[in-house]
């Protein structure tokens, strides 16, 4: 499938995904290996303590969330050809492979930890969830400043949508304060208790407002 404006999803795309296949498949393989050696329901869920609040039955947990992963991933490829700015992302196809790449390893990872903690193995798979966020805030954060303006990857804003210049300098603010952010979260995934959950999550929300604003006020600053 492809489009005359650059972005084509076709054999040549997906053949330069071959690994995240292999780790989808493999994870998948994983989850049918332990399937009969899972309790009837298992943990999926856990609080700030490391302790587990939620469970589901293993059907679920074992099938439904590898094939969430397959559909996240197959949402990433379709997308650019609903995107008006879809000619936008052959520049920045390197670093767009590279985001889809690390969303499927995070979930992954998520995923066989539960399996882990399903299987009856100790340890605080809330740390562990966290300190795999944190990798990827850092991913995205030196990808940022790559990517071009479009209306589904980066972020999205009326003053970003409304300027090129105004989204680049975002961008580039914004690619800065995810990487520093991403190690903040890094470093306090692994500090135990609500103070290590109240620094964490406050560093995403000053990741995620403070870009926003300051695209504000660049836009006001442009074009008055």
């Amino acid at each position: 499938m492809t489009n005359k404006n650059g972005y084509a999803l076709d054999w040549s795309t997906l053949r330069r995904d071959w690994p995240i296949w292999l780790v989808m498949a493999g994870a998948f393989l994983v989850g049918v290996l332990v399937y009969p050696h899972l309790a009837d329901q298992v943990p999926i869920h856990w609080n700030v303590y490391g302790q587990p609040d939620n469970f589901a039955h293993k059907s679920l947990a074992v099938f439904l969330f590898p094939l969430t992963t397959v559909g996240l991933y197959g949402l990433l490829l379709v997308v650019p050809l609903l995107d008006p700015r879809r000619d936008n992302y052959a520049r920045f196809a390197g670093a767009y492979r590279l985001l889809r790449s690390g969303m499927v390893l995070i979930f992954t990872g998520i995923y066989l930890a539960t399996l882990a903690a399903g299987l009856g193995y100790q340890f605080d798979i809330g740390m562990m969830v966290k300190g795999l966020v944190a990798l990827l805030f850092i991913l995205i954060g030196n990808m940022m400043g790559q990517v071009r303006h479009n209306y589904f990857v980066g972020i999205k804003v009326p003053w970003t949508l409304a300027s090129e210049e105004v989204w680049r300098k975002t961008h580039r603010l914004a690619g800065r304060m995810w990487v520093v952010g991403g190690i903040i979260c890094l470093v306090t995934a692994f500090v135990p208790g609500v103070f290590g959950a109240v620094v964490f999550f406050g560093a995403v929300l000053v990741m995620t407002v403070v870009p926003m604003v300051y695209s504000y006020i660049i836009y006001r600053q442009l074009h008055g």
